[in-house]
């Protein structure tokens, strides 16, 4: 049974020459206790898609069911039935963890008492018992998060958004909302997942979505998504910035794809189906030419390289005009958590 259904979903900011279309005929399903990740750069549509699901933002056209509700017709029935964590964390840096936490069961309609109960199992399942009671501007970046996160769940939500919940983390604090992501899941629960990590889709989702400016292009199982861009790639890092050229043409020679080149990373990539072959002949090559390497492998193609193969470039942060017009909408039409 599918928990999220959007059909032909779109989403225009703006009128006339300044019209931004961020959401372009978008059609999406989510089956019940899957996490499917929607992925893309900045600006490519993640996050207006996510406002209109949760009823933050109104369609301009198409429909869309959350748990079974219209979104347009039942809105009230869909956000009693939804959490959500934005990019950034909704927590009031002047209350403590527990405060806030007990706010948000109020919000929800919970009793003084259920809401205070809420809160104290939730502040001890974050791992946040030994700070509820300190104000949360007091709180690491990674704390705040899970605060945030913890606030999306106070009602056992049966349906969860997370939007980049992972954004301006330390490496440390991702993995650990890793694992809570993980203990949602084993529990259950359906989530809807944006990122432009790549890593954090591979690991976390069942299916995964790829979106580029506004438009869907892309989905399935990491695997089937690796297998669009097949073989295998030859990576090489040269020692030397100004050899780069010339182990440019060696790599080139023997593939059957471009050889991608940072020069900043003075890093090569090349598509090979020779296998270890092939890795063998390039490293004949190479020292014939006297070109010295720091280091060389042969991988597997990794959703990096599926995203630049189906979009032309690296999921990588661009903030474009569709995320602040879509922000400056929501904050304008208000709304709770």
């Amino acid at each position: 049974m599918n928990a999220i259904i959007a059909e032909g979903l779109t989403k225009t900011f703006g009128s006339g020459e300044k019209a931004v279309k961020a959401v372009s005929g978008v059609d999406l399903s989510v089956d019940e206790g899957t996490v499917v990740g929607i992925l893309g750069p900045n600006g490519a549509g993640k996050t207006t898609t996510v406002r209109m699901l949760t009823t933050l933002l109104p369609l301009d056209s198409g429909r869309a069911t959350v748990a079974g509700h219209d979104v347009v017709r039942e809105p009230q029935a869909v956000r009693a039935s939804i959490g959500l964590s934005g990019q950034f964390a909704a927590v009031d840096e002047n209350l403590t963890g527990r405060e806030n936490l007990w706010m948000f069961g109020r919000l929800y309609q919970l009793s003084s008492k259920e809401a205070k109960k809420r809160a104290d199992e939730l502040l001890e399942q974050f791992s946040l018992t030994d700070a509820a009671d300190r104000p949360s501007k007091t709180y690491s970046g990674g704390m705040r998060r899970r605060l945030d996160l913890a606030g999306s769940l106070v009602i056992h939500p049966r349906v969860l958004f997370l939007d980049e919940p992972t954004t301006g983390l330390d490496p440390a604090s991702r993995l650990d909302l890793w694992d809570v992501i993980r203990e949602r899941v084993s529990g259950g629960a359906t989530i809807l997942l944006t990122t432009q990590y790549l890593e954090e889709a591979d690991v976390l989702a069942d299916r995964i979505v790829v979106i580029d400016q506004g438009r869907i292009i892309a989905e399935g199982t990491a695997d089937e998504l690796k297998a669009k861009v097949g073989g295998e790639r030859i990576e090489v890092v040269v020692h030397d910035p100004d050899m780069l050229h010339r182990a440019t043409e060696i790599l080139q020679r023997g593939s059957g794809g471009q050889c991608q080149v940072d020069e900043h990373t003075r890093r090569l990539t090349v598509p090979s189906t020779a296998g270890s072959k092939g890795l063998v002949q390039v490293i004949r090559d190479l020292d014939e030419q006297q070109v010295d390497i720091d280091d060389i492998a042969l991988r597997r193609p990794t959703l990096d390289d599926v995203f630049l193969e189906l979009t032309g470039h690296k999921a990588e942060e661009k903030e474009t005009k569709d995320d602040q017009q879509s922000a400056d909408s929501v904050a304008t039409q208000g709304g709770a958590k």
